[in-house]
């Protein structure tokens, strides 16, 4: 292995070489820690960067319906909230144990929804060291679409994403230039989710007429929109691409895939066919409960809330005809992470410079995970 006394090496090696290591000599390599709380689930992502993206190297997933009742009580249940700082526990001690140095923690519709969520904000830090960001509707709907932007096809001329929650359903509307560039041309949060709407109509059970009612209460949020931004004529025209970035989503590939458990690599990124995609909603929509548990994308975690996302679905491919879905198993994390590492990397004094935003104070350093 060649070293910098190497005698082969000249000048301009040598010098190369010092100024490589001595850049790196010494300096605490940087983990970066990205966790969303939404209605339903906890998800954490923990990565370090590579090239102009990033390498994961823990993540973490659980179910804890901290969003349970929500809509019915306007407030967190106790039941729920210990199950979440449980699930937040396991999160503080992963990021604890891979050295996090940049973090960002954020919770979404349902606490901005509780009467009780700062109170369940202090726990957290408190009992788990963990400072919970309750973002606005449209950083959420930023955070999604920056995530799914490696899947975007700039050959096209727009592109639709939309993120199916728990509490709420965000919609971005992209217009998409030369040189990988999108402008936000428009943005809604609908404040209707998984968990929401089965509250509101059940999900065990449900009949025909019910399944119609859920559609119907997804349209009148999804007519606004078209109705301000004209969607729907882009569509005929050709060249929109309409991105889904959802549990919802990748487990309607899933099971139009017949996978016997979920495969990532599999599902994120996948094209799905537009009727494909309506054969498999109508076939859980009009199944039993039982049924649906045996679906191995499903289980029982998922098989009362899934029919509410193909309701979701429906009524947005009702309005918005696309021939095929691009499924992306990725979406707010990955935004929180590309946010963190460029900002980290310009510095705040080039952020300054360049008129952009200094660095979200919500970002804190992995020191505050408490040991």
């Amino acid at each position: 292995m060649a070293t910098s006394e190497d005698p082969h090496w000249g000048k301009e090696d040598r010098r190369r070489y010092r100024s490589k290591h001595r850049s790196t000599r010494g300096r605490r390599p940087q983990i970066f820690g990205a966790l969303d709380l939404g209605t339903n689930n906890c998800r954490l992502l923990v990565a370090k960067p590579q090239g102009s993206s990033f390498r994961v190297i823990d993540s973490f997933s659980r179910i804890v319906r901290l969003g349970e009742g929500v809509s019915l009580s306007g407030k967190l249940s106790d039941d729920a909230m210990e199950r979440t700082v449980e699930a937040l526990r396991i999160c503080a001690d992963k990021m604890r144990r891979a050295g996090v140095t940049h973090m960002r923690c954020v919770a979404t519709e349902v606490c901005r929804k509780a009467g009780n969520s700062i109170e369940f904000v202090d726990r957290v830090k408190s009992d788990c060291g963990i400072e919970l960001d309750i973002i606005t509707t449209a950083e959420e709907a930023a955070l999604a679409a920056d995530g799914c932007e490696p899947l975007i096809d700039y050959r096209n001329r727009h592109a639709l994403v939309f993120d199916i929650g728990g509490g709420s359903t965000e919609l971005v509307w992209l217009g998409l230039g030369g040189k990988r560039k999108s402008e936000v041309l428009g943005w809604m949060s609908i404040p209707v989710g998984v968990v929401t709407l089965t509250e509101r109509h059940g999900g065990m059970t449900l009949s025909g007429a019910a399944y119609a009612d859920m559609i119907a209460d997804v349209a009148v949020h999804v007519d606004k929109f078209e109705a301000e931004h004209g969607i729907a004529e882009h569509i005929r025209s050709g060249r929109v691409q309409m991105i889904g970035t959802s549990g919802t989503v990748t487990t309607l590939a899933g099971v139009h895939f017949g996978l016997e458990r979920y495969n990532r690599r599999r599902v994120d990124g996948a094209w799905l066919n537009a009727r494909a995609m309506l054969d498999v909603c109508r076939r859980l929509a009009s199944s039993d409960y039982e049924t649906r548990v045996q679906e191995p994308c499903i289980g029982v975690e998922r098989a009362d809330l899934v029919v509410s996302g193909c309701a979701i679905v429906e009524a947005m491919h009702s309005r918005w005809p696309v021939k095929t879905l691009r499924v992306a198993d990725r979406g707010l994390r990955e935004g929180l992470l590309l946010g963190m590492m460029q900002r980290t990397n310009r510095g705040p004094q080039s952020s300054a410079a360049n008129g952009a935003a200094a660095p979200l104070k919500e970002e804190t350093e992995g020191t505050k995970i408490r040991l």
